[in-house]
């Protein structure tokens, strides 16, 4: 008897057609093969009379790991960055067009440098408090690879040194069970891939799909050199102009520009996600998924997920600084969109990579349940008036790298099916 197991969620139907095919003609062949083997035997054996009785073990497939469709189904294995070691990148000109002005001394200061060290400190226990309710939730956590990221390498192109292995939503993308790493447009990061290696490696071995995006060279054609950046004003002309720090050189994408919704992505040209990324992505992905560009009145456009974060079946958090501009479209759709209360994130608190709208960065772990800061005291109550139970953690040093708890992490494996919500 043979017994066929699905993949959960996983195989495309012609993969599935495939894998059954391929399971049977193994099961007919061995069956043959175990004919032959028992004819011989019997023939050899017949002046004792004995034949040894066979024992058949039934095939069953296992499982891929990896197999996540959007961001809300139950939450069962998830990556978490590491701060250990983290070093604020050069002061270039992609850095410098996606960091607000009061922070530039900063970069000027510390670039090439580690972050200051007891704030370091203080952000890796945060992570790793974060790791242990994770797992006391039920949620399976893994780590990458501590690396030395001072260490400085050169390109025929550029020259830099690394930055961290914090957020792994900005280099990993995973729909379905394929797992997509993203040709990111920082030169501090072109090696931060290295980190997840042994992870990606792992779930490779045990069925996951593994694409590499073209890889940038990150050459100065890809960067405009003379990008006019001064004041707030300023940036919101170019990003309405449709004017970034990146040029269409070469294709180039954060995967944290991307908000998955089944059969859906919702995505975003920024500073660091160029139009022939997402051209890339969409053709990478076509037939069975669509990629839609959504654009925001944000006048620092770096990922998406702390102003447009889908947090259920037809149900987005709008940043209400940042209005969607075919936010309509949602509506049309029957989606509905809840505007986050401001955050409570004091002014002197040191955001050196990021926003205060962190607090709508939030990890779905299901459809009613929300990791949420423990400090965001209003938008914890905004959740509970939507019956979302919420967790909460601290991770407020940790957010001054760069993220909340959707940058903090890639959710591996969702228990779900592929749907579409979005009509």
């Amino acid at each position: 008897m043979l017994r066929v197991r699905c993949l959960r969620g996983g195989s495309r139907g012609a993969e599935a057609a495939h894998l059954i095919g391929a399971m049977l003609g193994r099961a007919v062949n061995g069956w043959v093969q175990r004919t032959l083997q028992s004819t011989s035997s019997a023939a050899a054996a017949q002046p004792q009379h004995v034949v040894e009785e066979e024992h058949v073990t039934e095939p069953v497939q296992q499982e891929c790991p990896v197999c996540s469709y959007n961001e809300w189904d139950p939450l069962e294995e998830v990556i978490v960055g590491r701060a250990e070691n983290a070093h604020v990148p050069p002061f270039t000109v992609e850095v410098k067009a996606n960091t607000y002005e009061k922070y530039w001394p900063f970069y000027q200061k510390y670039g090439g440098r580690s972050f200051p060290a007891d704030h370091l400190k203080k952000a890796v226990a945060e992570i790793e408090e974060m790791c242990n309710i994770l797992r006391h939730e039920g949620v399976v956590v893994k780590r990458p690879e501590p690396l030395d990221w001072s260490v400085e390498y050169k390109t025929p192109d550029f020259t830099s040194s690394g930055m961290y292995a914090a957020m792994p939503r900005d280099i990993l993308l995973v729909v379905g069970n394929e797992i997509i790493e993203a040709p990111m447009a920082w030169r501090a990061r072109f090696f931060e891939y290295r980190a997840y290696r042994p992870l990606i490696k792992e779930y490779f071995r045990k069925g996951a799909k593994w694409t590499t995006a073209p890889k940038p060279t990150m050459a100065d054609d890809l960067y405009d050199q003379d990008y006019p950046i001064r004041t707030v004003e300023d940036r919101h002309k170019l990003a309405a102009q449709g004017k970034f720090v990146t040029t269409e050189h070469e294709p180039c994408f954060d995967a944290a520009d991307f908000i998955r919704a089944g059969t859906d992505l919702f995505v975003q040209r920024s500073q660091v996600t160029n139009y022939m990324g997402i051209e890339w992505m969409r053709r990478h992905l076509a037939p069975t998924y669509k990629v839609h560009i959504i654009s925001f009145k944000d006048p620092n456009p770096m990922h998406i997920d702390a102003t447009f974060n889908i947090i259920g079946p037809g149900l987005v958090l709008s940043n209400p600084d940042r209005p969607c501009r075919q936010v309509d479209m949602f509506k049309k759709a029957g989606w509905t969109v809840v505007k986050p209360p401001i955050p409570v994130i004091p002014d002197d608190h040191p955001l050196w990579m990021s926003s205060k709208w962190l607090s709508m960065n939030v990890l779905m772990l299901d459809e009613k349940r929300v990791m949420v800061d423990a400090n965001e005291t209003t938008i914890q109550k905004m959740f509970e008036n939507l019956g979302i139970k919420t967790i909460k953690v601290n991770i407020r040093h940790a957010n001054s790298l760069g993220g909340g708890f959707h940058c903090w992490t890639t959710d591996v494996r969702r228990r779900g099916t592929l749907q579409s919500y979005f009509h």
